[in-house]
């Protein structure tokens, strides 16, 4: 049994160009079958998303899939993995996502993964969540991310201390293990009680 019930994954819905990604998505959902971690992510069927979705749920855990309207027609191709819920917009699927997930996942993407994967990290940093945020770094793809990351602490727009929060590592099995292993250590910005009214309301909103 792993430590985190449930696991939020950001993911491409495509494949990329190489198998590598591919079997990345593969052993991510496997780690998280071994582990008896259910999965919530973007409700894809295709590309990295579906991969993840499909082997998750074969191996008897709880997917869910949370995707505004608009997207699908075009990322549900066929039969949807798991429960779906559909929502109205991308704010109320980061928002959906972020509530139901006890961590973060990003594997390779493109700019709706990054953009998913630096919410989580802000979100962090505000305080908002203190739940870790993990980065499946495979074959050197979010290299250049990284050393974005060190050159905002660097020039002085980063802090040090919340340099820790993104977990990165090559493997799934490694990144699951440094997240589970993982202690805040930068100072929030604002307390998460204090983001809790703002929370409550949009809860009563989607309710």
């Amino acid at each position: 049994m792993g430590k985190f019930k449930r696991v939020c994954v950001f993911c491409g819905s495509n494949s990329g160009h190489r198998k590598i990604f591919s079997d990345a998505a593969l052993q991510l959902g496997t780690q998280l079958v071994e582990r008896k971690m259910d999965l919530v992510y973007g409700g894809g069927s295709v590309g990295l998303m579906g991969l993840v979705s499909q082997t998750v749920y074969d191996g008897g855990c709880h997917v869910l899939g949370v995707i505004p309207t608009a997207l699908v027609p075009l990322e549900i191709s066929g039969n949807s993995v798991g429960e779906v819920l559909i929502v109205s917009d991308m704010h109320e699927r980061k928002a959906e996502m972020a509530r139901r997930a006890d961590a973060f996942i990003a594997l390779p993407g493109g700019y709706g993964t990054m953009e998913e994967l630096l919410e989580m990290i802000t979100w962090s940093q505000l305080g908002i969540h203190d739940k870790p945020v993990g980065l499946l770094n495979i074959d050197g793809y979010y290299d250049c991310l990284l050393r974005l990351f060190d050159k905002g602490v660097e020039e002085g727009f980063i802090n040090l201390s919340a340099r820790n929060i993104v977990i990165s590592a090559k493997t799934a099995q490694e990144l699951i293990q440094r997240m589970e292993e993982y202690i805040p250590l930068h100072n929030e910005v604002a307390p998460t009680q204090s983001w809790n009214v703002e929370e409550n309301h949009a809860n009563q909103k989607s309710a």
